[in-house]
């Protein structure tokens, strides 16, 4: 499978050259089967997009949206993914999409992961578009370096779509270290993945992550030398 590199002077060219490739590929899935899937992320990185694409005159009752991954924390904390994609990507014209999250009323996110993965199985797959961002610290999702349950996490032959984690605290993970997300295997339900990253130092990061072999150290190369789905990866300075 191809990796394709989408390189932009400026970020506000990346964002409408990812707006419009995220808008034919929910096109088609909705004109060829009835539905689509739109995975996102979290983070200030792709706020943009999905502001765009939520002023877009898409068939929004039949695009799922759903979190690629969550912080273990109720709806009204300020670091919930939950809560930013309701704020971002479910206004204007997909105020109405409908969401599927992860965190529920369970204590700890093993004890919910259960709910969360029969959630997830009923989503139209494969997902048709999947938003990745990166760390820093070579991690994507939320599958952190060395983190509890990474094994797990990084089996791409897995059955099971999510996982929980537990990450090793950092400046990149805050407190928040009890996360639930799509594994690699779940990741690997998409028909495409696209990363998305700003600045020169994610470019080196992400430069690095092409060629590093150990996996538990930089997760996200594994996403990138994968060879079963395409990967387009946006970059502006």
């Amino acid at each position: 499978m191809a990796l394709t590199e989408h390189f932009f002077d400026t970020r506000e060219a990346l964002i409408e050259s990812l707006t419009e490739h995220c808008m034919h590929a929910l096109h088609k899935a909705c004109n060829d089967t009835g539905r689509a899937t739109f995975m996102a992320s979290g983070g200030s990185t792709p706020a943009p997009l999905y502001k765009a694409l939520s002023e877009q005159s898409l068939p929004w009752s039949q695009i799922d949206v759903a979190l690629v991954d969550e912080r273990w924390v109720d709806p009204q904390n300020s670091s919930s993914n939950q809560t930013f994609i309701q704020n971002s990507l479910l206004q204007n014209n997909a105020a109405n999409a409908p969401y599927t999250v992860m965190k529920n009323a369970s204590q700890t996110a093993k004890q919910g992961l259960a709910q969360t993965a029969k959630n997830y199985a009923k989503l139209s797959s494969p997902w048709d578009v999947t938003i990745l961002g990166m760390g820093g610290d070579g991690h994507t999702a939320s599958i952190f370096p060395d983190c509890d349950g990474i094994e797990q996490a990084l089996d791409a032959n897995s059955n099971e779509l999510v996982q929980t984690i537990i990450a090793n605290r950092s400046e990149v993970t805050g407190d928040n270290l009890e996360r639930i997300t799509l594994s690699l295997a779940g990741l690997l339900k998409s028909r495409q993945l696209i990363l998305l990253i700003t600045g020169d130092a994610k470019r080196t990061v992400y430069q690095h992550a092409l060629k590093n072999t150990d996996h538990r150290k930089m997760p996200v190369s594994a996403v990138l030398q994968q060879q079963q789905v395409p990967v387009h990866v946006f970059w502006a300075p």
